[in-house]
């Protein structure tokens, strides 16, 4: 099921990465089991798309943090989609839990487990949006695509 209003992508791994702007590079439902081959596969994508080094290392591993949130605080399960947005790379996660107002993204303290994947995906981005939906929540990362204001070869940014 797909809670964003676009249809769902055909086969296991979505479109491929060099479709149309409004089609998502990747688009997947996942759980707890499929959260590696998930990375992966969005590591991938990303690549792909243009995104390398650190830069494409840091979007990963706030992705990661989004869909592990989802996993063990969104009902178990949701959905990843990764779109090219003229000069950056945008991903959704979605998740069906109750969420609530008192998400914050911020550091806290160093005796407290867990509760700093938020916090990380906003600083490895710098742009982290959580959305409030009825049925669940949505946070959103962003990536710009070009380096130093230059786009590489071919639309690809310089590294």
């Amino acid at each position: 099921m797909n809670n964003l209003g676009r249809p769902d992508a055909s086969g296991p791994s979505g479109p491929s990465p060099g479709g149309d702007e409004g089609a998502p590079l990747l688009s997947l439902a996942f759980t707890g089991q499929t959260v590696t081959a998930l990375r992966h596969l969005l590591a991938t994508r990303i690549v792909a798309a243009g995104l390398r080094g650190d830069a494409a290392e840091d979007l990963v591993l706030a992705v990661h943090e989004l869909v592990t949130n989802a996993v063990l605080h969104g009902g178990g399960q949701g959905r990843l989609e990764l779109f090219r947005r003229a000069d950056r790379l945008v991903c959704e996660v979605t998740d069906h839990g109750p969420g609530g107002a008192d998400l914050t993204v911020h550091l806290p303290a160093t005796n407290t487990p867990g509760g700093r994947g938020l916090w990380l995906a906003h600083q490895l981005t710098g742009a982290l949006t959580l959305t409030h939906r009825p049925d669940g929540m949505t946070a959103t990362v962003t990536a710009p695509l070009i380096v130093d204001g230059t786009l590489g070869e071919g639309g690809l940014p310089h590294r």
